[in-house]
């Protein structure tokens, strides 16, 4: 039986998608595929509203992120921590040899402007690490005002991971001056995973070249030659870029703005529902992600038990990541997911609920 993913990805993928994957293959240093590699990145330039460079890279989002700590971290590497991902990230970075400090406040508030300021005031970092949407707690730190704070910095490197928030969205990467914007697909883009965009500024290409230890494979001065030639430097998933074309497609033809509005609205709708039924919220009020809610269990509710009986009906539900399992669980509202979607999982949770 097939679970209807209400999880914090993958998420549930539409059919014409599916089948955009299983267009004929084509070679990848072929004619027809740099046409599909420009026409991809040249929406994913007008999505992210930047002519900075858009790579594709084969892999999950955490290669990119990597290779983000590898091309860029020339002195020191500020890691802001405010939950399991932005967490892993750091040790991501330390295991790179590179130098680095978590800056970390505790699970469930967001990265502040303020914070941001303080540690690049004391001039020991010239990158910095920030997930924006921290799908472990659902907060989202406010990455506009961030972005003020980082220009004052121009000698450090913005790094931002932008997972599970493009595309639901409005994060202008070239207005915002982040110099590396990392996102995977099978969140906010609805697409199965094997694929991560990231970005680079030319203040970034710049870093890299004197960066020594890059490796290879998400080495960001091969990406750009191989970019001169709509390529990638080693073969793509071709099947994916087919299906991200599309998706791009569909995203345009609905509308940003109403993209994005959609959001809002599932957002709302779920964050209203959990407080009416006895949860609470765990992120404080302006921080709630968009693209998922992260409620806390108030209500006493065995969690386990509910994951279990609506797995039974067929859905797959998230009973708290990390530290947080039992205590808090997750719903996402993300993708091309409508708020009868959302619909859906409460009415089918406020079933089971019933019936325990």
């Amino acid at each position: 039986m097939h679970k209807k993913l209400f999880i914090p990805g993958p998420v549930e993928v539409a059919p014409e998608i599916l089948k955009a994957m299983g267009t004929p293959m084509i070679g990848h240093r072929m004619p027809e595929y740099a046409k599909l590699h420009k026409g991809v990145t040249d929406k994913l330039k007008q999505l992210l509203a930047t002519q900075d460079r858009v790579f594709l890279s084969t892999s999950s989002a955490f290669g990119a992120m990597e290779g983000a700590v590898r091309n860029l971290v020339a002195k020191r590497c500020a890691n802001f921590c405010n939950g399991a991902f932005s967490d892993k990230w750091h040790n991501v970075t330390v295991s790179c040899g590179k130098e680095a400090d978590a800056i970390k406040v505790p699970w469930g508030e967001a990265i502040t402007p303020e914070l941001v300021d303080a540690t690049l005031a004391t001039g020991k970092y010239d990158a910095i690490t920030l997930i924006h949407n921290e799908t472990s707690t659902g907060v989202m730190s406010p990455l506009p005002e961030i972005a003020q704070v980082l220009k004052k910095y121009p000698d450090v490197v913005s790094i931002i991971d932008t997972v599970s928030s493009m595309s639901a969205l409005n994060i202008p990467v070239g207005e915002l001056g982040i110099d590396c914007c990392v996102f995977g697909v099978q969140k906010a883009f609805a697409l199965p995973p094997g694929l991560a965009v990231f970005t680079a500024t030319p203040k970034a290409l710049e870093r890299a070249k004197g960066v020594p230890g890059r490796g290879y494979y998400f080495d960001f001065l091969e990406f750009a030659a191989a970019d001169e030639k709509d390529n990638t430097p080693s073969t793509p998933c071709i099947s994916l870029i087919y299906a991200m074309d599309l998706q791009l497609d569909r995203m345009f033809t609905e509308g940003l703005e109403n993209r994005w509005r959609r959001h809002q609205e599932m957002a709302q709708f779920v964050r209203a529902w959990a407080t009416e039924r006895g949860f609470g919220l765990f992120p404080a009020e302006g921080y709630r992600s968009v693209t998922l809610t992260c409620a806390t269990n108030d209500a006493g509710v065995d969690l386990a038990q509910l994951k279990k009986a609506l797995g039974e009906k067929g859905y797959a539900f998230d009973d708290g990541y990390g530290k947080l399992k039992g205590k808090t669980f997750r719903v996402a509202h993300m993708g091309d997911m409508t708020l009868e979607d959302v619909k859906e999982i409460t009415g089918a949770i406020e079933t089971v609920l019933k019936q325990q």
